[in-house]
């Protein structure tokens, strides 16, 4: 496992991580854009339909198996939140060489059986 924190670098700096069975991908900085995102859209000053639509759902009642007003909300807030990383120049060739680099260096792990 690699402990090199050295980003790929650009708008949303993007960590490659190993573990013993994976590449993960740290996008940090993406997670606090979407949650930015998200409080934009609950605080907008024009458009309050998240920020009522989250009261209703708070509202209702806890043993409603209905869960269409709470998927509808996350749908609303996902369309306004950032899901994107745009990677400048030949930072996307840089990442796939770090992804690759990381994915064929490693084994995967064998499976622990328990006695049964």
């Amino acid at each position: 496992m690699s402990t090199d924190r050295t980003p790929i670098t650009g708008p949303i700096p993007i960590y490659v991580e190993t573990t013993p069975a994976a590449v993960v991908l740290d996008m940090a900085a993406l997670t606090r854009l979407v949650v930015g995102d998200v409080l934009d859209a609950l605080l907008h000053p024009e458009d309050t339909s998240a920020w009522d639509r989250l009261h209703e759902l708070a509202e209702a009642p806890a043993a409603t198996d209905n869960r269409l007003p709470y998927e509808e909300l996350v749908e609303q807030i996902a369309a306004a939140a950032s899901s994107k990383v745009p990677l400048y120049g030949t930072k996307a060739v840089e990442l796939s060489r770090e992804l690759a680099s990381r994915s064929w260096t490693r084994p995967v792990p064998k499976q622990i059986r328990r006695a049964s």
